[in-house]
């Protein structure tokens, strides 16, 4: 149980860290999306200090597990997470979003270890995922595939022709995660084009579905495990989660989707998150 705890807390500040680097290189780069980046920062904690089976050292180790980040413009919270695990130094996230920079402001796979996928263009990361587990399958390796959603990508067509191909074909070893704040670029999901009830209609269409509180840290970390351990179905893990958190002043709100922080917001911003 001490070790438990010991972890939680190591994931928590490691989230911090991250959180901190994620509202700073969009303040100095002038472009990026604090709201869903900040939303997904202790998924993708969890996942690339606890779960996955990868190596920074050698990022193209064929047995390595898999991560897609479909909900691309969230790449600041990848750069941030891939740069604290070692896959590069951290003093490549002051190039973010410059001309040139191995950083876009969407993922480039071209350019920069640790990245599986070039995303940008919403509701693709599903079909990727599904065709590397599917490939992993026909290979006979044990591999993991994991991809992030956003609530607001999830309104895409081709996202759910992706669940209904998984399912049929009992995709096991694929793992999704849908960021759920509730919050896209123009407003609250639930305005721009509903999407609830989110649980029956994954359940319908076959998927082992889990419900979680997606700034647990310890829930994230079971909803992997039980993700991992279930076989027949590919699983969805629900992670409600708020938009911006960990800022007071951006949570919830649909401005900071694409916003920069001024100076003096990054102050505040900074200071809340010590």
């Amino acid at each position: 149980m001490n070790n438990n705890k010991d972890l939680i807390q190591d994931l928590e500040e490691r989230a911090k860290i991250i959180r901190r680097h994620v509202v700073k290189v969009i303040h100095d780069a002038g472009v990026g999306h604090p709201g869903g980046s900040l939303s997904a920062v202790d998924i993708l904690t969890v996942l690339y200090f606890h779960t996955l089976r990868i190596d920074p050292d050698n990022p193209n180790w064929e047995d390595r597990d898999r991560f897609i980040l479909s909900k691309g413009h969230a790449s600041s919270a990848l750069y941030s997470t891939l740069a604290e695990r070692g896959f590069f130094s951290t003093d490549l996230l002051s190039t973010f979003g410059r001309i040139n920079s191995r950083l876009q402001v969407h993922p480039d796979m071209r350019k920069l270890p640790g990245i599986e996928a070039s995303t940008g263009a919403l509701g693709q990361g599903l079909s990727i995922a599904i065709g590397m587990a599917l490939g992993a399958r026909l290979d006979k390796k044990d591999l993991q595939i994991y991809v992030l959603l956003g609530d607001g990508e999830i309104q895409e067509g081709q996202i759910w022709e992706a669940a209904m191909s998984a399912a049929h074909y009992k995709v096991d070893s694929l793992t999704a995660i849908l960021d759920y704040n509730g919050v896209q670029l123009m407003g609250p999901v639930s305005a721009i084009m509903e999407v609830a009830p989110v649980k029956e209609k994954w359940v319908a269409f076959g998927w082992n579905v889990i419900e979680i509180d997606g700034h647990s840290i310890k829930e994230i970390i079971n909803s992997f495990d039980q993700a991992r351990a279930f076989k027949g179905k590919p699983t969805i893990i629900l992670a409600n989660t708020v938009k911006g958190k960990g800022c007071s002043f951006m949570e919830g709100k649909c401005e900071w989707h694409g916003k920069t922080p001024s100076n003096e917001e990054l102050c505040r911003a900074l200071s809340e998150l010590e």
